[in-house]
C-alpha cells in the first residue's frame, strides 16, 4: 500500500479478512468518535438532543402525575425541585438548542457548496464540551444541586456543568457562521443562500450573542457562591432570578431560528415553484432573530401597562422596547408564513398552466409547518403575558410559550431530518409511517402547551421555582378540581411527545439498512439535491460552481436531470 492510496490492496484485506469482524465494531465507534465528516457531527447533536428531550418529556410527565395526585405520595417531596430544573434545563439547554445545531451542522455546509465545515474539530469538541456539561448538570441535580440546591459542592457543579456545555454550543454555532459567511461555492454569493442556510447564520449568530452573557452570568454566580458572598448574588436561591430568562422564551425563540429555517426551505418544493421574494424572506428570517436582544436584557419578558392614566411618555417608554422584543419576531414569523403562502400560490398556478397543479405533498413539509405554526403561537403568547393587564406573569402561561416555542419547533426540525434524510442516512422515511408520527406528535405538544396555556388563565402558579416554598405553591392544587384535569392533560400530552421521539429514532433504526435513495427523492431545489444519496463524508468530488439560488431547481426545469 503506497502513500496516496486510500484501500488496502487486495492481498492485505484477504489476510487481514478473518480480524475484520472483531475489529469492526471498534473501527466503527472510533470513526464516529474522531470523525470530522460535518454530517455525523450533526448527526450527534441531533440524536443526542432529541434523546434529552424525549427524557425531559416523561419528567414533565411524572411531575403532571404528581400535579394530579392530591395525596402529593407519586414523587418524593425533597426531589420536585430538582426534577422541575431536569425538565427545563432539558427542554432547552440539552434539547431543543442542541438538535437545531445539529440539523445546521448536518445540512448548511453541503446546501453552501462546502466540502467541510469550518474548524471540523472545534465542531466535535463543542459536542463533547455540551454532553460532559450537560450529564455534570444532570448528575448535580440529582445530588441536591441546581437553583435552590442544599449541597454546596453539587450547586457549584451545576454551574460549571451549564457553563461547559454553553462553551460547546458557543463552538458549534462558530463553526455553523464560519462555514456560511466563508466557505461558499463559487458563485454563491449572500443572496443565493438557501433559507435554512441563512436561518442556521441567524440561529448560529444568535447563539454567539446569547451565550457570552449567560457564560458570564454563570461565572458571576459561581464565584459568588464558592466564596459565600450571597448578599450580591442571593446564593442558591438567586440562581434561577440570575438565569432563568435561559430556560423560557425569548431565549428558546433564538434557539428555534433554524426551525423556521426548515418551513421556509420545505414551502418551494412542496409547491415546486420558486421563491417569493427572497430578499423579504431573508429580512423575515433576521427579525425572528431580533428575539437574541430581548434574551441580551436578561428578561423573559418586556411589560407593557396598557393604562390609559399613564402619561405618554411613560407609556412609550414600555411600548416600545415590547414592540422590538417581542413584535419584531413576531412580525418576522409572518413574514414566512406570508411568503410561504405567496410561494405556494405561484407554484401551483405555474405548475397548473404546466399540466399538474398537485403539490408535492411530504411528510416533512407536515412536520414543519405544524412546527412553525406552533412556534408562532408560542411568540403570540409570549406578546400576550407581557400585558400586566391580563394578569398572567408568575403563572403558567409562561410554561405554555415555551412549549408552544420548544416543541414546535423540535418538530420542525425532525421534518428537517425526515427531509434530509437521504443525504445524511441514505433512506428515505415512509410517509406511512411519518404522517401518524406528525399528527402524534402535534397533538402531544398542543395537549402539554395547552394545559399550562389554560392553567395560567386560571391563575395557576408557574416559573422556575427558587427553593422548596417555590415548589409548593407551583404544585399547589387551590383550583383542585381545573388544576388536577389540566396536570392529567399536560401529562398525556408530554407523554405523547416522548413517544413520538423514540418511534422515530426506532424507524429510523429500523431504515438503515435499507437499500440506498434516489438523488432527489423530493424534488429538492439547492445544491445538495444534486450530489448522491448519501452525500459522501466530502460532500461533492469536484467543488461546484453556482449560478442561482436554485441550481438543481433549474436543471430540473430545463429537463437536463
Amino acid at each position: 500500500m503506497t502513500t496516496i492510496e486510500t484501500q488496502p490492496s487486495d492481498t492485505t484485506s484477504t489476510a487481514h479478512h478473518d480480524a475484520r469482524p472483531a475489529t469492526a465494531v471498534f473501527a466503527a465507534a472510533a470513526d464516529w468518535v474522531t470523525t470530522t465528516d460535518h454530517k455525523k457531527i450533526g448527526r450527534l447533536f441531533a440524536a443526542s438532543g432529541l434523546l434529552f428531550l424525549a427524557g425531559a418529556a416523561v419528567v414533565a410527565a411524572l411531575l403532571g402525575l404528581e400535579r394530579a395526585d392530591d395525596s402529593g405520595t407519586v414523587i418524593d417531596a425533597d426531589a420536585l425541585l430538582q426534577l422541575v430544573q431536569v425538565y427545563r434545563v432539558g427542554l432547552i439547554v440539552a434539547g431543543m438548542l442542541p438538535l437545531a445545531l445539529g440539523v445546521a451542522i448536518a445540512v448548511a455546509p453541503a446546501q453552501v457548496g462546502a466540502r467541510q465545515i469550518a474548524f471540523p474539530r472545534v465542531a466535535l469538541i463543542g459536542f463533547y464540551f455540551w454532553l460532559a456539561g450537560v450529564i455534570l448538570t444532570f448528575a448535580a441535580l440529582g445530588n441536591n444541586g441546581g437553583i435552590g440546591g442544599g449541597h454546596a459542592q453539587a450547586v457549584d457543579q451545576f454551574l460549571a456543568g451549564l457553563g461547559l456545555a454553553f462553551v460547546g454550543l458557543a463552538a458549534a454555532a462558530l463553526s455553523v457562521a464560519t462555514t456560511v459567511l466563508t466557505a461558499r461555492a463559487p458563485g454563491m454569493t449572500m443572496r443565493r443562500v438557501p433559507l435554512f442556510a441563512w436561518s442556521s447564520l441567524i440561529g448560529a449568530l444568535g447563539v454567539l450573542l446569547v451565550v457570552p452573557v449567560a457564560f458570564g452570568n454563570i461565572v458571576y454566580l459561581f464565584v459568588d457562591h464558592r466564596l459565600a458572598v450571597s448578599a450580591n448574588f442571593q446564593g442558591a436561591e438567586g440562581i434561577g432570578a440570575w438565569l432563568g430568562w435561559l430556560f423560557g422564551v425569548p431565549a428558546a425563540i433564538v434557539f428555534a431560528i433554524p426551525a423556521v429555517g426548515v418551513a421556509a426551505e420545505l414551502f418551494p418544493v412542496t409547491f415546486k415553484g420558486r421563491q417569493q421574494l427572497r430578499g423579504v424572506a431573508f429580512a423575515g428570517i433576521a427579525l425572528v432573530g431580533t428575539a437574541a436582544f430581548a434574551a441580551l436584557s436578561q428578561q423573559s419578558v418586556i411589560e407593557v401597562d396598557l393604562d390609559r392614566s399613564q402619561k405618554p411618555g411613560e407609556f412609550l417608554d414600555d411600548l416600545i422596547p415590547f414592540l422590538l422584543f417581542a413584535g419584531l419576531p413576531l412580525l418576522g414569523l409572518v413574514i414566512v408564513l406570508g411568503l410561504g403562502g405567496l410561494t405556494a400560490q405561484a407554484g401551483l398556478l405555474r405548475n397548473k398552466r404546466a399540466g399538474s397543479a398537485k403539490p408535492n405533498l411530504t411528510p416533512a413539509f407536515l412536520f414543519a409547518f405544524v412546527g412553525v405554526g406552533l412556534v408562532t403561537l408560542g411568540v403570540v403568547a409570549n406578546a400576550l403575558q407581557a400585558l400586566e393587564d391580563l394578569g398572567l406573569l408568575g403563572t403558567a402561561f409562561e410554561e405554555g410559550a415555551t412549549l408552544l416555542v420548544t416543541y414546535g419547533a423540535v418538530l420542525a426540525l425532525v421534518g428537517g431530518l425526515v427531509f434530509w434524510a437521504p443525504k445524511l442516512c441514505g433512506v428515505v422515511v415512509p410517509a406511512v409511517h411519518v404522517v401518524p408520527l406528525a399528527l402524534l406528535g402535534a397533538a402531544g405538544a398542543v395537549l402539554a402547551a395547552g394545559s399550562a396555556i389554560v392553567g395560567g388563565i386560571v391563575d395557576q402558579p408557574g416559573g422556575l421555582p427558587a427553593n422548596d416554598a417555590g415548589v409548593a405553591a407551583l404544585f399547589s392544587l387551590e383550583f383542585s378540581g381545573t388544576a388536577a384535569a389540566l396536570a392529567v392533560v399536560g401529562l398525556v400530552g408530554h407523554a405523547l411527545v416522548a413517544l413520538t421521539i423514540v418511534a422515530l429514532g426506532a424507524l429510523v433504526l429500523k431504515l438503515l439498512g435499507a437499500p440506498a435513495a434516489d438523488q432527489n427523492p423530493f424534488g429538492g431545489h439547492t445544491l445538495e439535491w444534486g450530489g448522491a444519496s448519501p452525500l459522501p463524508s466530502d460532500n461533492y468530488p469536484v467543488v461546484p460552481t453556482v449560478a442561482s439560488a436554485e441550481p438543481v431547481f433549474d436543471l430540473s426545469y430545463e429537463g437536463t436531470l
